[in-house]
Formats: structure tokens, C-alpha cells, sequence
């Protein structure tokens, strides 16, 4: 997967495929290479490819891997275009 480092904090996951935005990490160095070990950065572009996403889909630095989205992914949808997933918050949270 292309990652391309913004600065200190930053990488972007450019948009390829059927992403409709690109994706946002929030981690440094160190962070980057434990959150390469699972799939976590795959389920960011599996978010960023859902209809009616705005902005990026974006995961802050605990981000792991999760069930749909990432743990510690943000994305924001279109209210009128867009979804809403349970995988967002969890299929445990009543």
C-alpha cells in the first residue's frame, strides 16, 4: 500500500481504487511501524471507499485493527448520500 509521509505526524494513503478520498493517519515513526503489523490501514481505505464519505477517512495514533472500521478511525458521510455502520462505533455499543 503507497503511504506518503506529510511531516512528523502526518501520512497520507493517496486515493487509488474505489476510495472516493484519501486516507489520513495521525502517528509518527515508531507508531507507523506497529500499525503496519495488522490491517488496520486497509480498513481505512475500506472506509474511504463507502458512499457519501466527506473529507478523508482518517485514524488517530491508537488506531488498530477493528471490525469494519479501524479502532481509533474517524469518517464523517453526507446526510442525504451517505451511511451509516455500526463498524464506525462498534456492533457492541447499545
Amino acid at each position: 500500500m503507497d503511504i506518503e509521509k506529510q511531516d512528523e505526524w502526518r501520512w497520507i494513503i493517496p486515493k487509488t481504487g474505489k476510495m472516493n478520498v484519501e486516507g489520513l493517519v495521525y502517528a509518527n515513526e515508531e507508531m507507523m511501524a506497529d500499525i503496519r503489523k495488522d490491517q488496520s490501514l486497509q480498513q481505512v481505505v475500506n472506509v474511504a471507499a463507502l458512499p457519501g464519505i466527506r473529507g478523508r477517512s482518517m485514524a488517530m495514533p491508537d488506531i488498530h485493527w477493528g471490525y469494519g472500521f479501524p479502532i481509533g478511525g474517524v469518517a464523517g458521510f453526507d446526510t442525504s448520500e451517505g451511511v451509516v455502520s455500526p463498524g464506525g462505533v462498534g456492533y457492541d455499543i447499545n
